[in-house]
């Protein structure tokens, strides 16, 4: 049995739990879907009282966990061989989703974890949500073949299996509860392991971007937890081929250019990357400065 898995925040997951029971029926897959809502405002979790008729469990939780325990509370209630772990704003595109994952298992029965992609739509939203868009577009959505070579840098938590029993003995680290780098560390806790991710061309859309603001205040929240992970040295060893750890290493022999990033650089770069056509180079170094500030 495959146990689909979708944490619920401040998102109406209706229309993602009906495409799931849709192919659930028209495929004849033996699975469940399990929601967990991490304290939702009272109207999201008011419209999502008719779901609990339609699914095996659906778990409303009084008080915020985070996005790490959340995840790992799951395997309290799921049954399944194996988990599969949606994010609650994504929207199923292929009428063989589940399938594809079903068949890659029967075709694998040694896989472990497999990571089946995500999109966004091709279209360039409008100036206030692009700078989400264009991460995502040049970022995140990654092809298969480079996803290939880069198995455990490319992981991405919004749309990945993996097996109970290694689930159990691997799971998300519960003291970051904060949104940021949790999928990274997550997957190289699995490489420390010699547990293999396993990827395939089944992405899921991301159905809600952003805007710029929320989403470089995502950003800084993201850049606060790998501060905190890189404080641990047992952490940091693992985080080491990260992008921007790698940059944030090398600057550590240069420290005249980190005074280049003080706190007024930062505000440059952020009005910067408020304009439509942004290099994403700017976004690298805006990180790079957060990460710099929050090291201190």
């Amino acid at each position: 049995m495959l146990s689909v898995c979708i944490p619920v925040y401040n998102f109406d997951v209706r229309g993602l739990v009906s495409d799931l029971k849709k192919e659930i029926g028209s495929n004849g897959i033996d699975a469940e879907i399990i929601l967990i809502d991490d304290a939702s405002d009272e109207s999201y979790k008011n419209s999502h009282q008719i779901l609990q008729n339609e699914v095996k469990n659906f778990i409303f939780l009084e008080k915020n966990i985070g996005r790490s325990r959340i995840r790992n509370l799951f395997q309290k209630y799921a049954s399944g061989k194996y988990l599969l772990f949606l994010d609650c704003d994504g929207k199923i595109t292929s009428k063989n989703f589940l399938k594809n994952y079903t068949d890659f298992i029967q075709k694998h029965p040694e896989t472990d974890a497999i990571y089946g992609g995500r999109n966004v739509s091709a279209s360039a939203p409008d100036d206030e949500h692009y700078l989400r868009w264009k991460f995502s577009v040049e970022r995140e959505n990654l092809p298969l073949d480079f996803r290939l070579n880069k198995p455990y840098l490319s992981f991405q938590t919004n749309n990945f299996v993996i097996k109970k029993e290694v689930f159990e003995k691997v799971y998300f680290n519960p003291a970051f509860q904060k949104y940021g780098y949790e999928d990274l560390l997550f997957a190289m806790d699995l490489k420390s392991e010699k547990i293999k991710i396993d990827h395939i061309d089944n992405p899921i859309l991301n159905n809600d971007l952003e805007t710029n603001s929320i989403y470089l205040g995502k950003v800084g929240e993201s850049v606060e937890s790998l501060a905190a992970m890189l404080k641990d040295k047992n952490l940091a060893a693992k985080l080491s081929e990260v992008k921007l750890v790698r940059l944030y290493n090398k600057l550590l022999f240069k420290p005249l250019f980190g005074l280049f990033l003080g706190d007024l650089t930062l505000e440059t770069l952020k009005r910067k990357l408020s304009m439509r056509g942004v290099n994403l180079w700017y976004l690298d170094l805006y990180k790079l400065g957060l990460l710099l500030k929050n090291m201190k």
